[in-house]
């Protein structure tokens, strides 16, 4: 179902959403468009941005641009774009990650190590780079960043190592800018668990019922469960909250699970 623009605590305001064809990037651009805000979504393949910038209303909401996430060209692109088709940019989301590698951590080829760490930190911050110089936010939105984590990087999983150590390294990343970007643009993150997306199969698909006893909620976590934090972060209702990282769990880390 299309996102309905309705307005609310995002009205005026300008997002891009990395990675979110699918998944929690596009549960995000549906919450946040429903919210009053217009999305600018990227993604890999212009197809699936088609079909996603349609769910969420068509062109008067949302604008797709292709185009790989760690490239800074296609950043440039992306930021200008943002103010050229809508007028501005207030908010981003560094939504795009990666984990080509599971198993044990002494088992990761160095090289797609290094990739892991290009998309998943060096990229978001580059991102963050560029929103700020283009002059992220104004008086009615103030500038936000919020940086999708993971609980894989505040503690050990066995499995996803490496893809955790990048999420501790963005972790520190949004404390860090969080603390040198105030008062003009607040920077926080948000830590989820699995959630059912095609991203995570791998951690539940055929066990399913066996993973949520470890979850306190019974459940696996919805995209929709992270959009309604990252849209708290990024609206006025956090203004006091900045180098912060929101944990979204279903209660799972509280007995040291992963």
């Amino acid at each position: 179902m299309a996102a309905d623009a309705r307005g609310g605590r995002h009205e005026g305001a300008v997002a891009i959403i990395t990675g979110a064809s699918r998944g929690i990037g596009l549960g995000i651009a549906e919450r946040l468009v429903a919210e009053g805000a217009k999305v600018v979504i990227t993604a890999r393949k212009p197809e699936a941005l088609a079909e996603a910038v349609e769910h969420l209303g068509g062109s008067a909401n949302a604008l797709g641009v292709a185009g790989n996430a760690a490239d800074e060209s296609h950043q440039d692109e992306v930021v200008a774009k943002a103010r050229e088709t809508f007028g501005g940019l207030h908010l981003l989301v560094n939504n795009t990650g990666i984990n080509p590698a599971y198993g044990p951590m002494l088992d990761s080829d160095l090289d797609i190590a290094r990739k892991v760490l290009d998309v998943n930190v060096v990229a978001a911050f580059s991102w963050i780079k560029k929103a700020v110089a283009a002059g992220l936010g104004d008086d009615a939105h103030p500038g936000a960043v919020v940086n999708l984590a993971s609980v894989a990087g505040q503690g050990a999983s066995g499995v996803i190592g490496w893809y955790g150590v990048s999420k501790a390294a963005l972790i520190h990343l949004t404390t860090e800018l969080g603390y040198e970007l105030g008062p003009d643009v607040r920077v926080n993150a948000v830590a989820p668990a699995v959630v059912k997306t095609k991203f995570a199969e791998a951690l539940y698909e055929g066990r399913e019922e066996k993973v949520v006893r470890a979850y306190p909620m019974k459940r696996l976590g919805l995209p929709e469960d992270v959009a309604g934090a990252v849209s708290f972060l990024l609206s006025s209702d956090a203004s006091w909250v900045t180098g912060q990282t929101l944990t979204i769990d279903g209660g799972v880390t509280l007995g040291g699970a992963l």
